[in-house]
């Protein structure tokens, strides 16, 4: 006769605990490790990481002209061009200067030359941000149109360049998430990790351009796109902290888990908030004719 031991019931769950890991680590995804540069002619090259810029500035420049096309709108072609220009300005000048300022500081100083080498990556949002706000507020100047009405109209255009520069960091390899054990986790060096720049193209992305372009679908008060976008990139950014690395020279400042990217997103909620209050109070009408048609 045989004798039939029966597992107890800690052994079971443990051997189910075990089992389930087994099948968690065999179905993450290997990186597959892509190469930065799509093309090169001698010592110039084409990379992905560029290559992403250029799509989120043209997704912005076509958004904007089908939005200028509505009936009654008071923007023409030239209008958007020259915004978008401005913008572009913006967005190089002040997300490099920002990512020196917040977190490469310290690798410049060792490196000068790194400043320039935009390619390689090292863009900031938040300086980004910075840096179209006073870009789109001297197109404002220059057209002789309310800035807010500019900061309103151009509100749902980042979100796609935010998703092809969050697709150029997951290409490039960088600001990965920290080590997990979920069915989605990419292996790097042999480790499972968040993929967090994917999280973000999604978030910051996808989901707030979806939410931002059917909100201005109506006509809104004057600063409420404004305020709802500050909103959900500051939420969003300020989640996704949470898995994401922080940079190893800044690492976690305030309590040991707070990170230099929620410090700089928080106060983008808050201002938000205000605005959308402000913007409902005045309950000021739009100057945007594109954003009130319906």
């Amino acid at each position: 006769m045989f004798d039939f031991v029966v597992p107890c019931r800690a052994c079971r769950r443990r051997a189910a605990t075990n089992a389930f890991l087994f099948a968690t680590i065999a179905a993450v995804i290997p990186y597959p490790h892509f190469n930065p540069v799509i093309i090169s002619f001698g010592p110039l090259a084409v990379r992905w990481y560029g290559l992403m810029y250029l799509l989120g500035f043209a997704a912005g420049w076509l958004l904007a002209r089908r939005r200028a096309a509505r009936p009654g709108s008071t923007w023409t072609p030239t209008d958007v061009d020259d915004l978008i220009f401005f913008a572009a300005l913006g967005v190089i000048a002040g997300g490099r200067l920002g990512w020196v300022l917040f977190y490469g500081l310290e690798e410049v100083l060792a490196e000068p030359a790194r400043i320039v080498r935009v390619w390689e990556g090292g863009m900031s949002f938040h300086g980004g941000l910075i840096g179209v706000l006073i870009a789109v507020a001297m197109f404002a100047k220059r057209r002789g149109r309310r800035i807010a009405d500019v900061f309103d109209f151009t509100a749902p255009l980042p979100a796609l360049g935010l998703f092809f520069g969050r697709i150029g960091n997951f290409i490039n390899g960088e600001l990965w998430g920290k080590p997990t054990d979920v069915p989605w986790a990419f292996v790097v060096n042999g480790v499972p990790l968040h993929p967090s720049q994917l999280y973000e193209a999604l978030l910051e992305g996808l989901v707030l351009f979806a939410i931002i372009w059917s909100f201005t679908h109506k006509a809104r008060p004057r600063l409420a796109p404004s305020g709802l976008f500050l909103i959900c990139y500051g939420t969003f950014r300020f989640l996704v902290e949470f898995v994401r690395v922080p940079d190893e020279n800044r690492g976690y400042l305030l309590f040991g888990w707070v990170t230099e990217g929620q410090l700089l997103s928080f106060p983008m909620v808050l201002v938000g908030l205000y605005l959308i209050v402000l913007a409902y109070r005045k309950n000021a009408p739009s100057g945007n004719f594109a954003l009130a048609a319906a």
